[in-house]
């Protein structure tokens, strides 16, 4: 990918909750629109020890469980196959910061509202509100389709 074509993508945060599902649906509508590339992004860490103690399972790979998220995302939001110039990566990192990170080369970054942390009754998540207020290009934020006001 060309610096131009770099700058011009439309970057998606992936984690596998049904607003991200929207955001990448809503990214590949917006990506088509412009002509530009398409990139879906999820992020991963090793988990931080609780007290000084944390011994992870020997084959469990958080990088592992990134690209299945990221896999599953794709299929459930194109069943019929993901668009043209569609790109898929997974990072390692603190979501937020790779996000803030990667839109210094996008044209747009688009979210869900809320992951899969949190409070249910939250309306921002915190990657989508640090990604708001940080990104170094516009935001688009999701709400997905079966959010309901509490």
């Amino acid at each position: 990918m060309d610096d131009q074509e770099n700058s011009e993508r439309i970057l998606v945060g992936v984690d596998g909750s049904p607003s991200s599902i929207e955001a990448l649906r809503r990214g590949a509508r917006i990506a088509k629109a412009f002509d530009a590339p398409l990139e879906a992004v999820t992020t991963w860490e090793f988990p931080t020890a609780l007290d000084g103690f944390y011994y992870p399972a020997p084959e469990w790979s958080p990088e592992s469980d990134a690209h299945q998220i990221l896999s599953t995302a794709v299929e459930q939001a194109f069943p019929d196959g993901p668009p043209d110039k569609f790109t898929t990566t997974t990072l390692q990192g603190a979501p937020a910061r790779v996000l803030i990170t990667e839109s210094e080369h996008a044209g747009m970054l688009v979210l869900g509202s809320r992951g899969h942390g949190g409070f249910a009754g939250l309306l921002l998540g915190s990657v989508s509100g640090a990604c708001a207020e940080h990104a170094h290009c516009p935001v688009l934020i999701m709400h997905s389709k079966d959010a309901k006001p509490e």
